[in-house]
């Protein structure tokens, strides 16, 4: 009986839901939990999963609008909605409009040079963008009629990328590593080369980083005067997972129309991958749903899937993502960056152990992969030194137990020449970078393709074996080489062209820096 009173009571006070101003369609919070907000709405009148509903509350003397998204129905006119921005000052009885319509951001040029939050608001001028078209973030993938079917490499002038691991334009590439090994400057980098290089345009997402890296990043950009290529849009560690869980579709979407509607190839960056999965784990979490391994969403799998399918090339135009991706304890076999491999084209690993050495970028050449690494994309030459390249350092690394046991002496001849050839190649494969201009004092270099194979070639086959390996430290290409070998007593000819052809020069500076090696492995 008391079930049935109960009933009718609900059923009244649904009747009666709201007064004033839309009565017939408006609904009323009934709970507060957190982030997670529970609206009962009129019979007939219930919103649609996802879309954004408006609340006006004051708290502290200071008024707002909360947006919140429907996420689940729970019957009895009931929907379960999760809130982008904090819910204080948020009370039983308030009352709730219905947009009819998804979050939805704006776009179009003029988002490029400012600061977007997850519902499209600007940060860094109030007001701005009010009349812009607007797109909904919830979007299908292109059919697969719309896909470009042909394979390129996007070329990066970094030269452990572009050798190593190339990057394929309209692919989807990870930087992966644990905390404080470069991922966030190596995305800086990125965002100046594409600008200065190609004048390409970026979107930048920020999800769950930190405040005052975005703080940072927003100045650098600006310094380096390419913010004005640049739309970045943020949801940080402060907001609520619902902001966190979604701002990257907002970034998504704009990154969308610039593909879309201007034929655009376009550079999405997000900025951590693993922040977005675990938003959606503690969203999971305050919807009640039963977790999965290691305590993750059981949608783990979907949701990354509805955020990556829709990074694509389509016909003449592409949407490039590079997302660094946040490790937890160094644990690859942790379900999110485990569900993150399934869908990239590359993988740049950020290494601790490079990152000690000092070389930057700290890339670990041997744990970094690429699909287009292959002969039919990348051409032979290409294909034949990145894989000699990789042969000497394997052998290197194969070599480092004895060497720190028994010493170098104890290497054959030809092992000791693989291992100062190892060492030369890894401190080649560092790079001066424009997003460190500002603290180092040296101007970033680009170096093309060609260049880099060529010189990687020479250095394999033993052409540079007389320059000493500090030359080869923190450069660019080959006239890059020349200047360094020559502060050290070295000469290549013609600019890096050709080597010096000095067979006692070579004797002497090879005897002087296999010392150095000696010493240096011992250390190491």
């Amino acid at each position: 009986m008391a079930t049935t009173t109960e009933k009718s009571t609900n059923r009244q006070r649904r009747d009666s839901v709201s007064n004033g101003k839309g009565t017939d369609t408006n609904g009323r919070v009934v709970r507060v939990t957190g982030p997670v907000v529970d609206v009962e709405f009129p019979r007939g009148s219930v919103p649609e999963l996802f879309n954004a509903l408006h609340v006006d509350v004051t708290f502290e003397a200071l008024a707002k609008t909360l947006t919140l998204e429907v996420a689940q129905h729970l019957g009895d006119n009931l929907v379960r909605c999760i809130s982008l921005q904090p819910t204080d000052g948020l009370v039983r009885g308030i009352e709730v409009i219905d947009t009819g319509n998804s979050i939805s951001v704006p776009v179009g040029e003029g988002v490029k040079g400012h600061v977007f939050n997850v519902i499209g608001n600007c940060l860094d001028d109030p007001g701005y963008g009010k009349d812009f078209e607007r797109w909904s973030i919830h979007r299908k993938p292109p059919s697969f009629e719309q896909l470009e079917p042909r394979t390129e490499m996007l070329e990066t002038g970094l030269k452990v990328v572009d050798l190593l691991t190339p990057y394929v334009r309209g692919g989807k590439i990870a930087l992966f590593g644990g905390a404080g090994v470069g991922k966030t400057v190596l995305i800086q980098e990125m965002i100046q080369r594409i600008a200065r290089n190609f004048g390409g345009t970026s979107v930048f997402a920020g999800v769950g980083e930190r405040t005052r890296e975005g703080n940072d990043l927003w100045v650098e950009l600006r310094e380096a005067d390419v913010l004005k290529d640049t739309a970045l849009v943020f949801g940080q560690m402060d907001e609520p997972p619902g902001c966190r869980m979604r701002v990257g579709l907002s970034a998504l979407t704009m990154a969308e129309w610039f593909r879309d509607v201007q034929g655009q190839d376009v550079l999405l960056f997000i900025d951590n991958i693993f922040r977005f999965t675990q938003a959606g784990s503690e969203v999971s979490t305050l919807l009640g749903r039963m977790p999965s391994a290691v305590g993750y969403q059981p949608t783990l799998a979907d949701e990354m899937g509805e955020l990556q399918e829709r990074i694509t090339s389509t016909r003449g135009r592409s949407i490039t993502s590079m997302q660094a991706v946040y490790v937890p304890a160094d644990d690859y076999t942790d379900p999110a960056p485990a569900t993150t491999f399934a869908h990239l084209d590359a993988t740049t690993e950020l290494s601790r152990a490079v990152f000690s050495k000092g070389i930057f970028p700290a890339v670990d050449p041997l744990a970094s992969s690429s699909t287009i690494l292959d002969p039919g994309v990348v051409g032979d030459e290409h294909y034949r030194v990145a894989q000699e390249v990789i042969r000497i350092l394997q052998r290197y690394k194969d070599l480092q137990d004895i060497i720190a046991i028994l010493g170098i002496d104890e290497l054959s001849e030809e092992d000791k020449q693989l291992v100062q050839r190892a060492r030369r190649i890894e401190r080649f494969l560092s790079q001066n970078m424009m997003a460190a201009e500002q603290f180092t004092g040296v101007p970033g270099s680009t170096v093309p393709v060609k260049e880099t194979i060529e010189a990687f070639d020479r250095l394999c086959k033993g052409e540079f074996d007389h320059v000493p390996e500090q030359a080869f430290f923190l450069i660019g290409g080959l006239d890059d080489l020349a200047k360094k070998a020559e502060e050290f007593g070295a000469k290549l000819e013609g600019g890096g062209h050709k080597s010096k052809k000095d067979r006692g020069g070579d004797k002497s500076g090879g005897a002087d820096q296999a010392d150095n090696t000696d010493k240096s492995d011992e250390d190491e």
